[in-house]
């Protein structure tokens, strides 16, 4: 059986992903579950982070959200049975690429598919649903009556983490990078607080939160990066971010501000604000679940929420 993988050195784009057979005849291990391969999503490589940890490995499966069904269980499997739907994300050491017929996968990276749900929306949803629950609840511990402001809030983390808030009952407030963005999140059933249009030069961040909320400033933040120096600006970056001031200022008291600058680098001042503020500082990696699995019962708990 053969997957699609990625070659860290390569030089030349035509010799960075090749098929590769793959020996998947027998299981690692008797918690293994032999699973066929209905969808998987292609999400981007982190070729930082995987050189990082992982700095023997001249290649890396490419494909690691998977959704399909079972077809063999190990002997010590609890979990599942045969013929079960399942949903996952292969851990970042996985020798298995996702796209193909049929892998192995442990049976604690997997959990029950929703009857309703499709194999694609599964296997499409998985990890920036796991993403945002992440930032929602287990670092910045959202509750109802908080008010949340959704960086890029129409990419596929940014729609999640709105729907997962209003759920929840928070005022959510929400960004968007052109005019199109705006006009999806409006549409929104129900409504968010507001929707802010970045792209537009007149706009505000700080000074449209701290109205939103009566001065009181926003209780959590999920940010999609941001500018460090004021030598920077969103004329360099992909998308008009905003800077790291502008997020300060508009913290409230005791708020929580998820970041996903992973190069984040905060001044004296900066550090003094936040401290008034009584505000805490969360980094966002996706991988953070994948790199220990210290925690594996709640890591199992936000993939099945």
């Amino acid at each position: 059986m053969k997957g699609l993988y990625y070659q860290q050195n390569a030089t030349a784009l035509e010799d960075m992903f090749f098929l590769q057979e793959m020996d998947n005849v027998s299981p690692p291990s008797d918690y293994h579950v032999k699973l066929q391969v209905k969808a998987c999503a292609l999400s981007p490589i982190n070729t930082k982070l995987v050189s990082e940890v992982m700095l023997e490995k001249e290649s890396v499966p490419v494909g690691r959200e998977v959704a399909g069904v079972i077809m063999e269980v190990g002997s010590k499997v609890s979990f599942f049975q045969q013929d079960d739907d399942v949903v996952g994300i292969l851990p970042l050491d996985s020798q298995e690429s996702g796209l193909s017929e049929v892998l192995w996968i442990h049976e604690h990276n997997l959990v029950l598919k929703p009857e309703k749900i499709s194999w694609v929306e599964a296997a499409g949803a998985v990890r920036d649903g796991l993403s945002a629950y992440t930032a929602l609840h287990f670092l910045a511990h959202l509750g109802p009556g908080k008010s949340v402001l959704i960086m890029d809030g129409a990419s596929p983390f940014g729609a999640l983490a709105v729907q997962l808030s209003q759920h929840t009952g928070a005022m959510v407030i929400a960004t968007a990078y052109n005019h199109e963005d705006k006009q999806y999140l409006e549409k929104l059933k129900p409504s968010l607080a507001r929707v802010l249009d970045l792209s537009k030069s007149k706009v505000d961040l700080a000074e449209a939160c701290l109205e939103e909320t009566g001065g009181l400033g926003v209780d959590i933040v999920i940010d999609a990066g941001v500018i460090l120096y004021k030598s920077e600006n969103s004329i360099t970056k992909s998308q008009p971010l905003p800077h790291k001031h502008d997020i300060i200022t508009l913290l409230s008291v005791g708020s929580h501000w998820v970041t996903r600058e992973e190069n984040l680098q905060l001044d004296p001042p900066d550090s003094h604000s936040l401290f008034l503020k009584g505000a805490t500082v969360s980094f966002l990696n996706n991988e953070i679940w994948n790199l220990s699995n210290a925690q594996q019962g709640k890591y199992l708990h936000i993939l099945s929420v």
